[in-house]
Formats: C-alpha cells, structure tokens, sequence
C-alpha cells in the first residue's frame, strides 16, 4: 500500500512507470520498439495493481507499448477498470539509435552520447525525437487529464522519458535537468495539482503489496 496524506480538493496524478522489461531488453537504447515485461515485471505489475489499489483511481492511461499496457492492466482491473490507451503517452523515438546497445553508442557516436547524458535538451537523435517533442506531445494530454478529471484521482502508466518530462513540468526544472530525475522500473510518483500549483509528494518510490 502506498501512503499518502489525503489530496483533499487536490487533482492527483499517480504516475508510474512500467515494470521491469524482458532481459534482452538490457542495456539497449529501447523506445518506440514494443519490449514485452519479463516474468520478474509481469509479478511486478501484480504488487503495484495490490499497492494503488486504495483510494479508487477514477481512470489509468497508459501508453500504446505493452510493456506499459501489461503493467496499467492489473492497476485498472484492481478498481474495475480497463487502462484507456494515449498514443502521445508512448515512449520517446530514438531514430536510428533504437535497438542498439548504449555502449556501441557511447563508442560510436560519443558527441551525440555525451549531449544525451549532460545536455538532453539540445539533442535531437537522428530520424528520432527531441526531448522538446516529448514535451510538446505529453504535457498538453496532462493538462486536458488534469482538467477532465478535476478534484479526482488518475492513474498514467508510461516511460521513463515521459514521466520525467511531467516531473519536470511540476517541479519546474529545465530539460536539461530532467536526468536528476530516477525512474525505476514499476516506480511510483504522485503529483497533486491544486488549480495550477503542483504538489509532487512522491518520486519514483517502489510500492509494496
């Protein structure tokens, strides 16, 4: 269970994102391609549809992927739900670099690795997205989430590159920082929104039954 104080007139956004990924997923640059859960996320995905399962979720968005489809399906059924698909929710696209383990990356394109890891926000990957992208793509769905489910409380399953993209909205934190922002497999993070003003009370906690 994961303990909150109550949101009062709050709107809350639980974010989460997906469980662990099968193990040839490992240390691949891995974002558009449609990576199941392994059996350790599959188990996963059951803890956190246990742990969010009080207070009732009035809604889960999930991103188009399975890997975020196959973790939002146990979270929505726990509240008799099914996971209603975002297609701006998907992960961002890394172009020509997806599928290719990062240490090739790093050896063969190590400006473009390096701008990754310090500059994030001056990249675009070639054929791919830039973080700017994400950002225009994702944060308007949150906002119209937000104002749809005014006072209420909503589930959104997606990526580690979506989710900090939110985060760094709420908080208020430029794209370049968005990498001081952990997201685990099956992390949770809660933002409270009262009117306008955000509230982020969790980042990437990993919930337990």
């Amino acid at each position: 269970m994961l303990e909150l104080r109550p949101r009062g007139a709050a709107t809350r956004l639980v974010l989460v994102r997906h469980a662990e990924t099968e193990e040839r997923a490992r240390g691949l640059c891995v974002g558009r391609l449609d990576v199941p859960l392994g059996k350790p996320g599959r188990r996963q995905a059951e803890q956190l549809s246990t742990a969010l399962a009080e207070p009732p979720l009035a809604a889960v968005y999930t991103s188009p992927l399975a890997r975020a489809r196959d973790t939002a399906g146990p979270i929505a059924a726990a509240h008799g739900l099914e996971p209603v698909v975002v297609p701006q929710f998907v992960e961002l696209d890394f172009g020509e670099l997806e599928g290719l383990p990062f240490e090739r990356i790093e050896a063969e394109r190590p400006a473009l690795f390096r701008g990754w890891m310090e500059t994030p926000d001056e990249v675009r990957f070639p054929g791919g997205e830039s973080l700017a992208d994400l950002q225009a793509r994702v944060l308007p769905v949150v906002a119209a989430l937000r104002a749809r489910h005014d006072g209420g409380e909503v589930g959104l399953v997606a990526h580690a590159g979506v989710l900090r993209v939110v985060l760094a909205d709420a908080l208020g934190l430029a794209g370049s920082a968005v990498f001081r922002l952990d997201q685990s497999p099956g992390g949770v993070s809660v933002v409270d929104w009262f009117g306008e003003s955000p509230v982020v009370r969790v980042v990437n906690t990993l919930a337990r039954p």
